[in-house]
């Protein structure tokens, strides 16, 4: 291993709901190109075609606590980069134990942020429309992704992205856009235990995790947290034109963090 990669923390990059390892590649290898050591592990039964029944009643708690081993095995404490639920699951880490720093790409919101926007509040509520969703394999709904999650990237991109998505836990989904019938309180976050720098992007163009949300999840971690808002950009800010750019900030952040 190079010096100059072994003095950089290594970087755990946790992905989005509906994903696979495979929405971080782009981001991934801009970060090792970078010189840092990157890991980016599958969540539990997002490897597996066809999902298992079991990944229906997953909680945002077992990706958390596979995620939490697989921290304890690195050598150092990690940077973790998540995008939306991985942003939220790389909150709910930094509470429990020693993160270096945070980069959340359209993070969704832990227990107790309101949605700012009625976009937000549209999808919840149409998800209710679903009989008992919180015990079922969520399959991908191909107009709210192609229209919303990928909305900013060019169509053909758009139909090759979605060919590769997955289900969801519909448990996980009911803990992020319900948060208020969870009394697990799954997605709670202790703020005053995150104390790593944070950045947050937001696109604000998003119409999932709206940039107002972002804004209010930031507030909680005060003086810690810096909120960039990226004009033009949606949901996808793993993939979308001008994601290299976005990448290279996040590095540029990173190398600007006092030892």
């Amino acid at each position: 291993m190079s010096a100059r990669r072994a003095r950089k923390p290594p970087v755990l990059m946790i992905h989005g709901a509906f994903c696979g390892p495979w929405a971080m590649e782009g981001f991934a290898e801009v970060f090792r190109e970078a010189g840092y050591t990157v890991h980016v592990p599958a969540l539990r039964f997002h490897e597996m075609r066809p999902a298992p029944s079991a990944l229906a009643t997953t909680s945002l708690a077992d990706y958390a606590a596979d995620l939490e081993e697989e921290i304890a095995a690195l050598a150092a404490p990690p940077i973790l980069v998540g995008h939306s639920m991985g942003g939220l699951l790389a909150q709910m880490l930094a509470a429990r134990t020693k993160i270096a720093a945070l980069v959340l790409l359209a993070p969704s919101a832990p227990w107790g942020v309101s949605p700012a926007s009625l976009s937000e509040i549209a999808a919840a509520s149409a998800l209710l429309l679903r009989p008992v969703f919180w015990t079922q394999l969520l399959k991908p709904d191909r107009h709210i992704a192609l229209s919303q999650s990928l909305g900013g990237l060019p169509p053909e991109s758009r139909e090759a992205v979605f060919a590769r998505l997955g289900p969801e836990s519909g448990r996980a989904m009911l803990e992020i856009m319900h948060w208020g019938l969870d009394m697990t309180r799954a997605s709670a976050v202790e703020t005053g235990a995150v104390t790593c720098p944070l950045l947050l992007l937001a696109g604000a163009e998003d119409k999932v995790n709206a940039p107002g949300t972002v804004a209010r999840i930031a507030a909680r971690y005060g003086q810690h947290a810096t909120l960039e808002t990226l004009p033009g950009m949606g949901h996808w800010l793993i993939g979308e034109p001008g994601w290299e750019k976005l990448a290279a900030r996040a590095i540029a952040w990173l190398d600007d963090l006092k030892p």
